[in-house]
């Protein structure tokens, strides 16, 4: 029988929903006073972007499929085409990321691989280098 936890997923290892919940919680507090990111967002009410958000880590960590479920296969380059990510955008979306990661209080192990992976796709989001 294998070990307590071994075949758990990330998701469940760091706390599952609430703690993605709480996650992008901070995460959008922090967006919605960002003079650059805020207009970025079409709802003027960020509750259905912070929804999407926490659906589609959940489901990337091993989480419910919620996110495919219900707006298909992430795509996530193309879904940001619209705006202009240029590497101010990407650096103010890594700033309050890292903030909420932070806020978390994760083990070492599991705050580097959460933050690796979302400093990844953060510059893989870039899209211009304009101003």
């Amino acid at each position: 029988m294998p070990s307590e936890g071994v075949d758990e997923t990330f998701f469940h290892q760091i706390g599952g929903h609430a703690t993605f919940r709480r996650l992008v919680d901070t995460f959008y507090r922090g967006v919605a006073d960002d003079p650059v990111l805020k207009p970025m967002y079409p709802e003027d009410d960020l509750g259905p972007a912070a929804e999407r958000l926490t659906m589609f880590l959940e489901q990337y960590w091993g989480g419910p499929g919620t996110y495919s479920e219900l707006r298909g296969h992430p795509r996530l380059r193309m879904r940001h085409t619209p705006f202009k990510v240029n590497p101010d955008a990407r650096d103010r979306w890594l700033k309050h990321m890292r903030d909420a990661v932070d806020e978390l209080g994760l083990p070492p192990l599991q705050e580097e691989t959460l933050w690796a992976y979302l400093e990844r796709a953060a510059f893989a989001m870039v899209n211009t280098f304009e101003e």
